[in-house]
């Protein structure tokens, strides 16, 4: 663990001293660089708190601010990922991705766009009128995050991935596990949108999917879909380019899998024997 400690002080070590940065470039660095640092204070601060620090859900309590709809929420909160990240494309030149179809970099765009398209407009229409409602503290980090990350996973595929990169054998592989955990996102959404069928109220056990093997089988599908985002880049721009996709994997990892650890120990406690044994918290055949 010191190691570990040792090594983020000495990445922020070395980019403070470069501040301010010079030029867009080095301040997409510095962002990713930042988003790798605000993760472990992120992973830290929901181990050492649980649920006092991730107050959404079934966690809800007062003293967050006042409540705002679960649909108003999700739509407004996420869309800045999806809209920052496609103005970047707009401005980088539409035509470049129109006249290079079947490179990576109109490839990767086209999941990451994707998948908040499904995000930001689809799933809210999905949430039932009575779904749990979200502290306006919370809401207004995401959309922070949001911004956030769609401005440096946007300025990437802009203006970092060249134009006309062919999709490698290996960048294929990390573009099709990319796109298949997405589809195992959208899944887990459904399993838990249906658990509960019309007039029946309580918690049910999730099955199917990603189910199977974790708690957490909708965070589960996120944490690898963004590692996969993050191997394809690497793999098709190089491993230098991919500095902003492993800080998005990362920092994903770090807000999601201690929250499935918290689901794993309600489930756990919830159902007592009745629920599955063989099944982990959110990191399959590990955690």
């Amino acid at each position: 663990m010191k190691s570990v400690f040792a090594a983020f002080s000495a990445l922020a070590s070395e980019h403070l001293q470069q501040w301010p940065p010079s030029s867009m470039a080095a301040i997409h660095t510095q962002l990713a660089v930042l988003m790798i640092v605000s993760g472990l204070a992120t992973l830290i601060s929901l181990l050492l708190l649980g649920p006092a620090a991730a107050p959404y859900g079934r966690y809800a309590r007062a003293g967050w601010g006042p409540m705002i709809g679960a649909r108003f929420a999700w739509v407004t909160q996420e869309s800045p990922s999806l809209i920052v990240c496609a103005a970047f494309c707009w401005k980088a030149g539409l035509q470049t991705f129109l006249q290079n179809p079947t490179s990576f970099r109109t490839a990767v765009t086209a999941l990451f766009l994707g998948h908040y398209t499904y995000r930001a407009l689809y799933y809210p229409t999905q949430l039932k009128k009575e779904s749990n409602k979200v502290a306006v503290s919370v809401w207004l980090m995401a959309i922070v995050f949001c911004i956030w990350n769609g401005t440096i996973q946007g300025y990437l595929l802009a203006y970092v991935l060249p134009h006309d990169s062919a999709i490698t054998p290996a960048a294929a592989i990390a573009l099709g596990l990319q796109a298949f955990f997405w589809c195992n996102v959208m899944y887990a959404d459904n399993v838990l949108l249906t658990l509960r069928k019309p007039g029946q109220a309580g918690y049910y056990i999730p099955r199917g999917g990603m189910f199977h093997f974790c708690s957490a089988g909708n965070y589960a599908s996120e944490i690898l879909e963004w590692t996969a985002y993050a191997c394809a880049v690497a793999l098709g721009g190089g491993p230098i380019m991919a500095l902003a996709p492993f800080a998005f994997a990362w920092f994903a990892f770090c807000n999601l899998a201690p929250r499935g650890w918290q689901h794993h120990l309600w489930y756990l406690q919830k159902f007592k024997e009745a629920y599955p044994q063989g099944r982990k918290a959110v990191v399959p055949f590990l955690w």
